[in-house]
């Protein structure tokens, strides 16, 4: 025993230092090249490319996640076999039939979860914005849903249900220790948040300070919507903030935690700046705006700070088909693939 012992102590260790610092180094290139954010992935255009090559640029900008509104076959099929995470979009106008009928979402799962094996599924994202007339339909998709892939297996693979809030559900920003909801939003917002807090998931929010600052809804400087501002600008006891992200993350917090939350996390389910079309846009002010928020999501917000935002860029491509004005120009690409305007989405 001793013998062998005394042999082991002189044994050459299994990696040098030399070898630890390759290592490491490799793992920050790959580190590097991931982008730190989510993309959106919307089709409302005429000259997309296929969602095959859409797939390709999304491992070539090192994306790692991406959203979808609607279960789209062709880019289900692209995204197979990836390792690139999924979010997917029930549309609100299916939630009348799978609140009613457990058969109805059992077969939506078939369709659309279960008909993809080979796809990584991360959300379930039962509607988006839901319009006020219809929300009463939106807990009971969700509990349906929830049920369906709970029969199917597919809760073992941590997909999670949930769905997505638009800003205006927000009625007070600053400071974010008084945020909370609209008197509209609070007659459907207590049941989502029981519905999120009890299966552990998350709540998605499409938050913009390009609106809060081009509607003056914060009464703000351009500085403080494009994470430029260089000192605080609003002191919230404690916690100062130097952009409006940070204060409006803060302020749902703050909201989903007076309705019993403690535990529901906010996923920034789109956000970003426009070109063209409006006033602020531009290609200067995206090109801040996104570049800031992919290098400023690791650092967390004031309340939680070190705790990375999950975050989606809102949107991979400029849209044509979509209203005229700033809503066909929030693209981080041409359709013809070309980007507007120099980023990195690593952080």
């Amino acid at each position: 025993m001793a013998t062998r012992g005394a042999a082991a102590a002189h044994s050459p260790p299994l990696f040098s230092g030399f070898d630890v610092a390759l290592l490491l180094g490799v793992l920050a290139s790959i580190l590097a090249r991931a982008a730190s954010v989510g993309v959106c992935y919307g089709t409302s255009g005429d000259n997309l490319p296929a969602a095959s090559t859409v797939v390709g640029m999304l491992r070539e900008n090192g994306f790692t996640v991406v959203r979808l509104y609607w279960p789209d076959p062709a880019a289900l099929a692209a995204l197979a076999g990836t390792g690139i995470r999924v979010v997917v979009g029930v549309p609100n106008d299916a939630l009348p039939e799978l609140a009613t009928s457990e058969s109805a979402a059992a077969s939506w799962v078939r369709q659309n979860i279960q008909a993809h094996p080979e796809v990584t599924f991360r959300y379930v994202v039962v509607g988006n914005e839901v319009p006020a007339g219809d929300t009463r339909h939106l807990v009971p998709a969700m509990e349906n849903v929830h049920a369906a892939l709970a029969a199917a297996g597919l809760l073992r693979r941590r997909v999670k249900v949930t769905t997505a809030i638009s800003q205006g559900t927000i009625a007070v920003h600053l400071p974010p220790s008084a945020g909370e909801f609209t008197p509209e939003a609070l007659s459907f917002m207590g049941y989502v948040v029981s519905f999120l807090e009890r299966t552990r998931a998350p709540l998605l929010a499409n938050l913009y300070p390009y609106f809060v600052y081009t509607l003056g809804l914060g009464h703000m400087d351009a500085s403080f919507a494009l994470f430029t501002s260089p000192e605080t600008v609003v002191q919230d006891g404690e916690y100062g903030y130097q952009n409006m992200f940070d204060a409006t993350v803060d302020a749902l917090y703050t909201a989903v935690g007076k309705l019993g939350g403690t535990r529901v996390r906010v996923v920034v389910s789109e956000t970003g700046w426009p070109t063209a079309g409006g006033a602020a846009a531009s290609v200067e002010n995206a090109m801040t705006y996104n570049q800031n928020l992919v290098r400023h999501v690791w650092k967390g917000t004031p309340r939680r700070p070190g705790r990375k935002v999950e975050a989606y860029v809102f949107a991979l491509f400029n849209e044509n088909l979509k209203e005229a004005g700033v809503e066909q120009n929030w693209g981080l690409f041409y359709p013809n693939m070309e980007r507007v305007y120099p980023i990195t989405f690593g952080a």
